[in-house]
C-alpha cells in the first residue's frame, strides 16, 4: 500500500456497525425463533400508543401470533387462534370459562393500529383488546375491529425464548 493511501485511511471515517434489529422492529420477511421454532414474520400489527406489536408468524402451514410490548422490559406472549363467538363488544365478560379454565380480565384497552402484511385484520384502524389470564398462567386474548372478533389462547414467554434470526 502506498504511503498516501495509508495516510488517507487514517482520516477516513469507518462506517458505524449495523444496529441489531429488536423484536419490536421486525416486519414481514424477517425470520425469528420462538421457543426453538423458526418462524417467518408474515404480518405485523403495530399499536404505537402502547409501543406494542403483534407479529403474524408462519412455520409451514402453522400460524402463531407473537404479542410484544415494551414496558420496563420487553414482554412476550405467544398465541394460537381459537374458535369462539361474541356478538357485541359492549358485552364482553370479565370472566370467561373455556376448556375447564376460568380466565379473568386483566386488561382492556383500545388504540389505533397500523397493519403490514398478512394479519387477522387486513386494514388498520381502531382496535379494542381484552387480555385475560387464568389461575395457572394461561392467557386469552380477544380483539375486536371493524365489527369482527378474533380470539386467541397462549402463554407468556421469557426473553430467552425469543430471538431475531434474520432481519432486513
Amino acid at each position: 500500500m502506498s504511503m498516501f493511501k495509508r495516510i488517507g485511511n487514517l482520516f477516513n471515517k469507518s462506517e458505524p456497525p449495523m444496529k441489531e434489529k429488536s423484536m419490536l422492529g421486525l416486519a414481514p420477511g424477517d425470520i425469528c425463533e420462538v421457543s426453538l421454532v423458526t418462524y417467518e414474520v408474515v404480518g405485523r400489527v403495530h399499536n404505537r400508543s402502547r409501543n406494542a406489536v403483534v407479529l403474524t408468524l408462519q412455520d409451514g402451514q402453522d400460524l402463531a401470533y407473537l404479542h410484544i410490548e415494551e414496558r420496563e422490559t420487553l414482554q412476550y406472549a405467544l398465541y394460537k387462534p381459537i374458535d369462539g363467538r361474541l356478538d357485541n363488544p359492549n358485552e364482553v365478560p370479565s370472566i370467561i370459562d373455556l376448556d375447564d379454565k376460568s380466565y379473568h380480565l386483566e386488561e382492556e384497552y383500545e388504540g389505533n393500529v397500523l397493519v403490514t402484511g398478512r394479519a387477522p385484520f387486513m386494514q388498520g384502524g381502531e382496535q379494542h383488546v381484552w387480555q385475560y389470564q387464568s389461575d395457572d398462567n394461561f392467557l386469552l386474548r380477544i380483539e375486536w375491529q371493524n365489527g369482527r372478533f378474533m380470539m386467541y389462547d397462549g402463554e407468556s414467554l421469557i426473553s430467552a425464548d425469543v430471538k431475531v434470526i434474520r432481519a432486513s
